[in-house]
């Protein structure tokens, strides 16, 4: 079985965007990890500021009021980029549904900070005796007590949650890992297949006569290439004026082709040259063959790798398109008109001659045979010629002449 390179292709391109796609998780995932430590920087930070609060010296006051008043407010502006910071830890908030406690850790942390902050506001600035002094740095000292226990906990539920998220990204890089893997090897086979195919094509190894196409497109291309060795080969299957397909040649390429055009619309076109018949010969035996020689080239200009083009009568042609649309393969036949009509010969007696053809075109069904998509198009010819000649004809313009 072939494959096809646009196929391989799309779904490399599919491939290449999970790549990115987990490499993009990947790097949120280390933001987060960043985003981790800067909160343990901060936790401890606040630690540092609560411990230095206990410790100002009592000499000054208005100094230690002014250091009072900036570690407090320094306190409060820190829990405010832990709550700024829980914004980007998506992993935390959606995945594992830790947002409502952090917050109302936080929260907790906030009012703390506030009877602390109050506790040693009593402690370092209002005048007291020496009872109220000895009340105040017990009330002190529990608050500090209170709060650094609570940053405690918080630190330590970092470790959980860190160990949580861990252990997911543990198996899921384990997983991720194993499928690129497999996958990059899976392509990699693919591509050094197809590499090799243009290779062959290119006949550095000249050893390779048994060799086996992988690629659908490189098979389409080799017997294109191969076309002249193959008609001479099988001349029982070429026409020997025009050095095309006969029917018989038109059957056996369509057979091997008929696998290769994917999910193309195929038109059979038969046109027919007008005024041109065996029984009534206008010109010489030369002209004629120079003719249909011109005709038959001018056609082969049009063809493309999985098309078929013969001569199937003495003035007949049959063109086996494949085409994205209907209306392109119509379009395709048209201009094949267009260049005959376009061709000069001259006749040193009786001046140039005019060259035109009549054509019947079908769309053939995939249920229908191609003896019986000729058959069709051969009435369309039919009923082409007895109105108007140099038309390419349908089957919807039978049905409009009949209405």
């Amino acid at each position: 079985m072939k494959h096809s390179i646009k196929k391989i292709f799309s779904n490399l391109n599919t491939y290449l965007f999970f790549v990115l796609l987990v490499s993009f998780i990947a790097m949120m995932l280390m933001l987060e990890q960043q985003l981790s430590f800067e909160k343990v920087n901060n936790l401890n930070n606040q630690k540092k500021i609560i411990s230095s609060l206990t410790s100002l010296k009592k000499d000054d006051i208005e100094i230690a009021l002014i250091q009072f008043n900036g570690k407090s407010t320094q306190l409060h502006q820190e829990i405010d980029k832990l709550k700024s910071m829980y914004k980007y830890n998506y992993t935390d908030r959606y995945l594992f549904g830790h947002a409502k406690e952090y917050l109302s850790d936080l929260d907790q942390l906030t009012l703390y900070t506030n009877k602390f902050n109050e506790a040693a506001r009593q402690y370092y600035i209002k005048d007291s005796t020496a009872k109220d002094s000895l009340q105040s740095r017990v009330n002190l000292k529990k608050a500090f007590e209170t709060i650094n226990k609570h940053i405690n906990t918080l630190l330590i539920k970092n470790i959980t949650y860190n160990q949580k998220k861990f252990n997911l990204i543990k198996v899921a890089t384990i997983f991720i890992f194993f499928i690129v893997l497999i996958f990059t090897l899976w392509y990699r086979k693919k591509l050094f297949s197809i590499y090799k195919d243009i290779e062959f094509l290119f006949q550095i190894d000249k050893n390779k006569i048994d060799y086996q196409i992988y690629a659908l497109e490189t098979d389409a291309i080799a017997m294109r290439m191969n076309r002249k060795n193959i008609t001479t080969d099988n001349p029982t299957m070429t026409d020997q004026v025009t050095g095309i397909n006969n029917h018989k040649g038109m059957l056996n390429s369509y057979s091997n082709k008929k696998n290769l055009k994917d999910s193309n619309f195929t038109s059979l076109t038969i046109i027919e040259i007008d005024n041109f018949s065996k029984t009534k010969r206008t010109y010489s035996q030369e002209l004629t063959q120079s003719i249909l020689k011109k005709i038959a080239y001018t056609i082969s200009l049009h063809e493309q790798a999985v098309d078929v083009i013969a001569r199937t009568d003495y003035n007949q042609f049959t063109l086996i398109l494949s085409r994205a649309s209907k209306e392109q393969a119509f379009k395709d036949v048209e201009l094949i008109r267009q260049s005959i009509e376009e061709l000069k010969f001259t006749l040193t007696d009786k001046g140039p001659i005019k060259i035109t053809i009549s054509g019947g075109f079908v769309i053939k069904p995939n249920n229908t045979n191609i003896e019986e998509a000729m058959r069709q198009a051969k009435e369309i010819l039919e009923y082409a010629k007895s109105i108007e000649t140099n038309k390419i004809l349908q089957l919807r313009d039978m049905a409009e002449r009949h209405v």
